[in-house]
């Protein structure tokens, strides 16, 4: 850092220190990333409070921090060993200097302060901090949707809701945030509910031939895709047997309720583009 101004080289000595602590916490076996992400805020609150960098002379499409953001790129191991590399974590530290900094962030430094972002979340989630992670995503969608990019906001904020579950304990919520990533991406993936969908028509379709039987195939084939969408009638399955009446029953609720969330989904995101 012997290019950097005295002022830049001594915050960011300060910051990679605090960094180096903090992979030292974030290394314990029986730790709490909640109560970590309270020691980060104050890690930040401490710079803040004397962090008061020249307006004068500043590239406005730079960050100030970009020699840190570079080092976290491909972290190098630390002596010590610790499991999250510290150069990681003094990129974090310094992404959120700067998002809560007192210099105001052009529309250029937006964008590369959410790129930044961004990346520190795919790398504090591999390396096992779901809770950071959503942080460093969080970031990322507040500055995307500041400079208008509807498609990286979306990107991020499925990512943002994916190490929100990698972060919650096991159980039932997780389980049920698991399936609707699976369904539609959390809503962000909404054409990703009609491949389900066509797994639906496959399953009634070869449970109804299977109750009917081959000798009615074209007609139960008909019956189990019209009826996903519109209710038979009572004239329609008059002929089939008793336990298929409850399968076309069960499938136009399915239908019914797969094809609603689909529209109102692909809605949204209209809105959002």
């Amino acid at each position: 850092m012997v290019d950097l101004p005295p002022w830049l080289a001594s915050t960011s000595t300060w910051i990679e220190r605090q960094a180096t602590d903090y992979a030292s916490k974030a290394d314990e076996t029986d730790r709490n990333e909640r109560e970590l992400l309270e020691t980060l805020e104050g890690y930040v609150d401490d710079v803040l409070g004397e962090f008061d960098p020249p307006r004068a002379g500043r590239q406005p499409a730079t960050l100030v921090f970009a020699h840190l953001y570079r080092s976290a790129q491909q972290p190098s191991d630390d002596e010590q060993g610790w499991q999250v590399p510290s150069a990681v974590l003094a990129a974090l530290i310094a992404a959120e200097i700067e998002f809560r900094g007192p210099l105001r962030l052009s529309a250029r430094q937006n964008v590369l302060l959410a790129i930044e972002y961004e990346a520190r979340g795919a790398q504090l989630r591999e390396f096992g901090l779901p809770e950071h992670a959503a942080l460093a995503y969080q970031r990322a969608v507040a500055l995307y949707r500041i400079a208008e990019d509807a498609g990286a906001t979306d990107r991020c904020g499925l990512q943002l809701a994916r190490a929100r579950t990698v972060a919650l304990p096991l159980g039932v919520r997780r389980l049920v945030r698991y399936l609707s990533d699976a369904l539609c991406g959390y809503g962000y993936r909404p054409f990703l509910l009609l491949c389900w969908v066509i797994v639906q028509l496959g399953v009634f379709s070869a449970i109804g031939i299977g109750i009917v039987g081959p000798s009615a195939y074209a007609d139960t084939l008909y019956l189990s895709v019209t009826s996903f969408l519109n209710p038979v009638g009572l004239g329609d399955i008059a002929k089939l047997s008793t336990a298929a009446k409850p399968l076309f029953a069960i499938e136009t609720w399915l239908g019914t309720v797969s094809m609603s969330v689909f529209f109102a989904l692909l809605v949204r995101k209209w809105f959002r583009m």
